[in-house]
Order: C-alpha cells, then sequence, then structure tokens
C-alpha cells in the first residue's frame, strides 16, 4: 500500500513521538545555521519539503527572516498546499513552494548553490546507493561555508555514520550528529570547498513510497 503522506506528517503533533522529537531538533539546527551565516541575502533549499514543518516555523519568528530567500520542493499537492498556506500566513514573502519532483536538479538549479540545504526524511526512503548520490550532489547544492542538515532513522544497519563519513569525502566538515529520540538520526555538516557544478537535467534519486 503507497503510504499517505499528509496522513504521516500527523505524528509531528503527537508529543513523545519520534517525529516530533526530530521536529525539534532540526528546528533548532535551523535557527543555529541562521544565527551563524554571513550577513547579506541568505538561500535556502528544501528537498522533499513536506508540509516545511522544519523550516516555515523558524523562519517566521528569526532575525533574519526578510534575508532569506527558501524553496521547498514537495510533490505531494497537499502537503505543498499546507506550507504555502503557512508560509503566507508568517508574511513569509520570499519562501516559494514548488510542487514538483524534489529529485530533478532543474528544480533548484536558479537557486544554488544554497546557504542552508534541508534533506530531512530523505534518507530514510531511498536506496543507500541514492543517499551516496545525494550526498555527492550536496556539493553542489550547497555554497561554500553553508550547512546541510539532514535526517535518517538509526535502525540497524545504521547508516548514519557512514552518511557522516561520505560527507567528510566531500569536502564537509561535521558540525552535529544528534540521536533526539531512539533510532532517530539528525545531522549538520558545513561545506569547506568551492560549490560544484550542479549537473541540469539529472534526476538525484528515486524515492521509494512504502
Amino acid at each position: 500500500m503507497t503510504r499517505d503522506w499528509r496522513a504521516w506528517h500527523d505524528d509531528y503533533d503527537q508529543p513523545g513521538s519520534p517525529l516530533a522529537a526530530r521536529l525539534v531538533e532540526v528546528r533548532a539546527q535551523v535557527s543555529a545555521a541562521l544565527d551563524q551565516a554571513p550577513a547579506g541575502p541568505l538561500r535556502v533549499v528544501s528537498v522533499c519539503a513536506g508540509q516545511g514543518r522544519d523550516l516555515i516555523p523558524v523562519l517566521a519568528t528569526h532575525p533574519r527572516r526578510d534575508d532569506v530567500t527558501a524553496r521547498l520542493v514537495e510533490l505531494d499537492p497537499r502537503n505543498a498546499a499546507v506550507a504555502e498556506e503557512a508560509a503566507r500566513e508568517a508574511g513569509l514573502l520570499r519562501v516559494q513552494v514548488v510542487v514538483g519532483d524534489a529529485a530533478l536538479t532543474d528544480v533548484y538549479a536558479d537557486l544554488v548553490p544554497a546557504d542552508l540545504v534541508l534533506v530531512c526524511g530523505v534518507f530514510g526512503n531511498v536506496s543507500d546507493a541514492d543517499v551516496q548520490a545525494i550526498v555527492g550532489h550536496c556539493a553542489a547544492l550547497c555554497a561554500t561555508g553553508g550547512t546541510v542538515l539532514w535526517t535518517r532513522h538509526r535502525r540497524e544497519p545504521d547508516l548514519v555514520p557512514t552518511i557522516s563519513e561520505w560527507f567528510v569525502r566531500e569536502g564537509f566538515a561535521p558540525v552535529a550528529v544528534r540521536t533526539p529520540a531512539e533510532r532517530v538520526g539528525v545531522g549538520v555538516h558545513r561545506h569547506l570547498g568551492p560549490p560544484r557544478p550542479l549537473p541540469p537535467g539529472s534526476t538525484m534519486f528515486e524515492f521509494r513510497s512504502r
């Protein structure tokens, strides 16, 4: 049976759930990344953004909110509509929600390299080979000094340590790897090198709906 990705978000609203704990940690790391970002305009992209809960509530109250131009890419139009409404209610006029395939490089082409790249809820729904491929593409999505924030479950076999190693091999420095709830991983890496060219017309991964 295909998973209902709108209903999946309901666990965010359940106190004590792993997803609720993950959300708290991700939002804290988003806020920290914005705090540490250089002065001036900032770019943010969110891959498989869902309802935008990772980013939009943080931007709504953050001092850098008006510096940020963001693009949230989400395939499910129901979730995208929730994100769009939340952005508008918060007066975040530079937040764009795109209904489309987040795996396609072309959807990000005019907004990268970005200062913050969110890859949350992705690594647990693609093959290990695609996780490694996404990490490589992050070196094109992310600006020098920019931050990638990612999540992955920590069920066995736990891929989180390997993902961290892949980021280091691609020119990133580890900032934090947290486990805010049992079997939940949240990672933060900072890009040290120059951004690579983003290959046009490429598919970065295949999302496995299950």
